[in-house]
């Protein structure tokens, strides 16, 4: 059951990132994207390692390094537009 919601949560990611650029009639990344990203990859990355899965643990840890770090890039980059 774990794995199944977990891998909802992380498909659901491209269907708000495909609603949020269908309503600005251009490609954007939301937030909630990175943010499903991440809850995603932790549940499946939980999962994997029940599972013993070497090369699943490897891909959702990863994942959660990468959508974490974009998260820190567009805070940053908001903080440097109100101090700028």
């Amino acid at each position: 059951m774990l794995g199944f919601c977990a891998q909802a949560m992380f498909a659901a990611r491209f269907w708000v990132q495909w609603i949020a650029s269908e309503k600005a009639g251009k490609s954007i990344v939301p937030m909630l994207f990175w943010y499903l990203s991440i809850f995603g990859s932790l549940l499946l990355l939980v999962y994997s390692i029940y599972r013993k899965d070497p090369v699943f643990i490897l891909g959702q840890a990863t994942g959660i390094f990468i959508y974490t770090r974009n998260l820190y890039l567009i805070k940053r980059e908001k903080e440097a537009m109100v101090d700028g």
